[in-house]
């Protein structure tokens, strides 16, 4: 099993437009691999600009935010390539893409890091932190997924949130929490009507 690093990717459109998404980028030894779904705006925006700033951050509150349609957060300036990273993080990775593997379902963008920067000491991820994390990742699979397996990982995961959140993480819960009962209306109202 390939090392994957969750984090926050910006892509650019061909008129320079950031666009965050939050990812796993997978290690292949020389590259790391941005494996987009189609159709995404990720994808379009690294046929069309084929550079990324993949941003290494603590506050979980952007991952549960960009899968909830809060993508607003402050960027700033990279270095090495034309485009931007999150304002508020540990690190950042500016990636080039050197070859495109064509799939129907998520396309694999071979990456090299050309400029990797240091913004701050590193403290590491607490389990509440974590469990937000793999929530962001559990609501963007709910339609993939069958729902016992989508409420057993929900019980398992608000263990972490009840003994270790604090109020970012507890935003973060409560954003994706919002997004679980819309699937369970949607999922109540489907079998009633």
């Amino acid at each position: 099993m390939p090392r994957i690093v969750e984090t926050i990717v910006t892509t650019f459109n061909s008129a320079g437009e950031a666009h965050i998404a939050p990812l796993g980028l997978i290690n292949d030894g020389a590259h790391w691999i941005i494996a987009p779904f189609r159709p995404s705006t990720t994808l379009e925006n690294l046929r069309a600009n084929p550079v990324a700033a993949a941003s290494h951050t603590d506050d979980v509150r952007v991952f549960a935010g960009a899968v909830t349609g809060r993508k607003i957060w402050p960027l700033a300036p990279t270095r090495s390539i034309k485009g931007e990273r999150l304002a508020d993080c540990v690190s950042h990775w500016e990636l080039t893409v050197d070859k495109i593997v064509e799939d129907e379902q998520r396309p694999r963008f071979y990456c090299s890091i050309v400029d990797e920067v240091m913004h701050k000491a590193w403290q590491g991820f607490n389990r509440a932190q974590a469990a937000v994390i793999e929530l962001a990742v559990l609501t963007t699979r709910l339609n993939m997924l069958p729902p016992e397996k989508v409420e057993s990982e929900l019980k398992y995961l608000e263990i972490a949130i009840s003994k270790t959140a604090g109020p970012r993480e507890e935003e973060a819960w409560e954003w994706l929490m919002e997004k679980i009962s819309a699937w369970r209306q949607a999922r109540f109202d489907q079998t009633t009507s």
